[in-house]
């Protein structure tokens, strides 16, 4: 049996929803990269909010932190460095064929999401009830993220973090390159 929640609780989890999908919209509609990157603090400060609501603080707290906080300084660094400042590059970039092809990647995207919640799931990809509480007891809400993250998904998250640190590297040559350039 599936639980019920409140309008309450129901109201503010589509409110965060819509405002999420609202901000990742202007987050890739706008020229500007900096006003661009302000839009994405507002879709991770949603979707954090969601988090919370599905009893995932930890996952939300790590969301603010993380995302809206570190990586955010490091994009609003990197666009600093190249002075991606000046839109009218970019608006070259960004004709009517884009934006087509863009709005039928989404529609292709939304029809396989509407296939995908119309089929019924594998017994092996159903959680069983319960399972999430069984978890937090035996490990927290820290070890049930850590555990798995730390030991299946290792090689995963470091080389994450590779690509973070060679990716600032390479705006940092970029940068540097710019600045030879116009001396």
């Amino acid at each position: 049996m599936e639980p019920h929640y409140s309008l309450f609780y129901v109201f503010h989890f589509y409110l965060f929803g819509v405002i999420a999908l609202a901000s990742a919209i202007a987050f890739v509609t706008r020229k500007s990269p900096v006003t661009a990157a302000l839009w994405l603090v507002n879709t991770m400060f949603s979707l954090a909010a969601l988090f919370v609501m599905l009893d995932a603080q930890f996952i939300g707290v790590i969301q603010v932190l993380v995302y809206a906080g570190a990586i955010m300084v490091v994009f609003v660094f990197v666009i600093m460095l190249l002075n991606l400042g000046h839109p009218a590059e970019f608006a070259q970039a960004r004709g009517k064929w884009w934006k087509l092809a863009a709005g039928l990647i989404g529609l292709g995207l939304l029809s396989e999401i509407m296939v995908i919640a119309r089929t019924k799931l594998p017994e092996q990809l159903v959680v069983a009830p319960g399972f999430n509480e069984q978890q937090l007891q035996k490990l927290n809400a820290v070890g049930t993220i850590a555990e798995p993250l730390f030991r299946e998904y290792l090689l995963a998250f470091e080389l994450t973090s590779v690509l973070l640190l060679v990716a600032i590297a390479g705006a940092v040559v970029l940068g540097r390159g710019r600045a030879a350039g116009a001396r």
